[in-house]
């Protein structure tokens, strides 16, 4: 007899894997380049200034994003800062987005799918899960995974508005709310389109009863957003003209734009989007009903605007991951034996082999066996001294151990495949966030640089002028040495005594002239500029 574990998974199990995805990784390591030291640096700004009206980075506004993120992670930082520290807490609101679009992508699938084909619920929250994209982003401090939730709390409201508007319509607007909280003007005008659409073509809804929803979506998203722009209008107009210049000016070219995310969709929704084209085919006589034709149109409404407004960066791609997961749910059941076995079987040795080769330079960081990987590991982070760590040993290990559990006992189904792949990217993030975050940290952390340039700064509180300093380092550079800069005024070179330039180490075109002195030379262990 042999124990073998039923698909698809229980819901305690699949809490049990979402777990054990979310939480490696959210705490223990200093904020990184990009969105995550944005994010922390607003939230630090936030509780230090006690402003929570205007999102600033060392000092000044940063109205690309929405403050709905940074509020919640403002109330874990303040709730559970004193176990996991400033920054680990602030990353609790993103488990706690990513969880809740969970759920609420569980609970739209089974509000939608017909009692037949329940099995899609689990099939859409491991599609989620197992998006290659997320890996990462999951366990960042960004706004775009408010987004994430609101979405998946949009299609929820949605499945619900035909048998009840009012409450339909005020999910819909609490949803859109937070969406334009988190990720602006377009995405959110193009998720309204999704609602338009729903009520045009759900039957229940071509009526008065469409009318009511459609009223309270307006009405509540109006309040929802007028929370902040109302205040932010009456303190400052001109931030409040920022904000809306910000949110409507285009970056980059819309065709140049459209062509990065169809490349990126390819790896960054991988499986999603196979899944989904599939599901679409085969229910091609099908596809005006409304839990297929909602999670279309959206999709093609937000690539519209992400493509419009850019920028080219992978994390917009993110608010497609739900419409894209719930389109793709029904082909886990749907798939012909050989393209599932293909799934399942590339998931398989795909993550075995990836996770075994985070295990071999973990155990070459500890023992230095084989030499040539820990020289390699010693090469790129200059400085790190490694130190075993039972608890993260022994949770690495607890990981690895549940993967090939699930692996070898999971019973025939059509969401074994998936099921295997998202314990696979959990298993990968898992031991890599377990294993070798405080190398990676010490290597991209600039807590150092922080420090170092803090301590070759003269006594006083002199002006620091900037000259090519990126937004990630200016706000990693203020949460961890309280460095703030002012922007670099050519026309009056002497405006501030000191200047911090980033730039290359190998020559001097960045000098700004023969009247000035380097303090210092500094830069994180490993990097070439």
């Amino acid at each position: 007899m042999t124990l073998r574990l039923r698909l698809p998974l229980p819901p305690w199990a699949l809490v049990l894997l979402a777990a054990a995805f979310l939480l490696p990784g959210l705490t223990g390591h200093a904020p990184w380049k990009a969105g995550d030291a944005i994010g922390i640096g607003i939230v630090h700004h936030m509780a230090t200034s006690g402003d929570w009206l205007v999102p600033r980075v060392a000092g000044e506004p940063w109205l690309a994003d929405g403050p709905l993120y940074h509020w919640v992670a403002l109330a874990c930082a303040q709730a559970f800062g004193w176990v996991s520290g400033f920054h680990g807490a602030v990353r609790l609101a993103s488990g706690l987005f990513v969880a809740l679009a969970f759920f609420l992508t569980w609970r739209a699938t089974h509000a939608a799918a017909e009692p037949e084909v329940r099995p899609d619920a689990v099939a859409a929250v491991l599609v989620l899960l197992g998006s290659v994209g997320l890996i990462v982003h999951a366990h960042e401090a960004i706004p775009d995974l408010a987004a994430l939730a609101g979405i998946a709390g949009l299609f929820l409201a949605l499945a619900h508005a035909g048998t009840r508007p009012l409450a339909g319509g005020i999910g819909s607007g609490a949803a859109l709310g937070a969406c334009l909280l988190s990720v602006g003007v377009l995405p959110t005008a193009a998720l309204a389109a999704t609602v338009l659409t729903a009520c045009a073509a759900t039957p229940a809804l071509r009526n008065r009863r469409g009318l009511l929803c459609l009223a309270a979506t307006g009405a509540v998203l109006a309040l929802v957003a007028l929370a902040w722009l109302w205040p932010l209008g009456r303190r400052a107009p001109e931030l409040l003209a920022t904000w809306w210049l910000e949110a409507t000016t285009l970056h980059g070219s819309p065709l140049a734009n459209a062509r990065y995310f169809l490349t990126t969709i390819t790896w960054f929704a991988w499986p999603a989007w196979p899944l989904a084209l599939w599901a679409l085919w085969s229910a091609r006589k099908r596809f005006a009903e409304p839990r297929r034709l909602l999670p279309a149109l959206a999709t093609l409404f937000l690539f519209a605007a992400i493509s419009a407004t850019g920028p080219a960066q992978d994390v917009s791609v993110m608010p497609l991951l739900v419409p894209l997961a719930l389109l793709a749910a029904p082909a886990v059941t749907q798939l012909r034996r050989g393209a599932a076995n293909a799934l399942d079987w590339f998931g398989v040795m795909t993550f075995g082999f990836f996770a075994g080769l985070v295990w071999l330079g973990y155990v070459a960081m500890m023992t230095g066996v084989p030499p040539r990987i820990a020289r390699n590991f010693a090469k790129t982070a200059p400085g790190f001294l490694p130190t075993f760590e039972w608890s993260a040993f022994l949770l690495a290990l607890t990981i690895t151990l549940l993967w090939g559990f699930l692996v070898l006992a999971a019973a025939p189904s059509p969401t074994r495949g998936i099921t295997r792949w998202a314990a696979g990217v959990t298993l990968l993030w898992g031991s890599f966030a377990t294993l070798w975050l405080p190398w990676a940290d010490h290597q991209k952390s600039y807590q150092g640089v922080a420090l170092q340039l803090r301590a070759s700064l003269p006594p006083g509180k002199a002006c620091i002028a900037r000259r090519g300093l990126g937004t990630p380092q200016r706000a990693a550079l203020a949460y961890h040495g309280g460095i703030v800069t002012v922007p670099w005024n050519p026309a009056r070179p002497g405006h501030c005594s000191l200047l911090l330039v980033q730039g290359n180490p190998k020559h001097e075109l960045d000098h700004p002239g023969t009247r000035w002195r380097k303090l210092a030379d500094l830069g994180r262990p490993g990097d070439k500029s």
